[in-house]
């Protein structure tokens, strides 16, 4: 499977949530780019430098009002995210049971999977 989640600093975090929908949600390749997605912003920084608090979580629209109350409980802030700020899904993966190719493309971006 070769796959990525374009959008600048949020690349790392989109595509460990692509994978997660797929490893641990069980979703194929399309419904794991479709799921809403979480950017958080407000942590400790690579550089060393200590953050005050949890930081907010940007959630895209999807989300139940349980898994918000759930965050705010954590001690998160929570917020509506910036349609765009998501990021695009593009992904290829073989299926060597059926020795097919499947696709998938982020409706959020412009593309679309395509085979012959």
């Amino acid at each position: 499977m070769s796959f990525g989640v374009m959008g600048g600093s949020f690349q790392p975090e989109g595509q460990v949530e692509v994978l997660m929908n797929m490893i641990d949600f069980g979703m194929n390749i399309q419904e794991a780019g479709d799921a809403p997605r979480i950017d958080h912003e407000g942590s400790s920084e690579p550089t060393g430098q200590t953050a005050k608090g949890l930081g907010t979580i940007y959630l895209e629209s999807g989300f139940s009002e349980q898994t918000i109350r759930a965050l705010l409980q954590m001690g998160y802030g929570v917020a509506a995210g910036t349609p765009g700020n998501f990021g695009g899904y593009q992904c290829i993966k073989f299926d060597w049971k059926q020795h097919v190719y499947h696709g998938a493309s982020d409706p959020r971006k412009d593309g679309m999977a395509a085979g012959y």
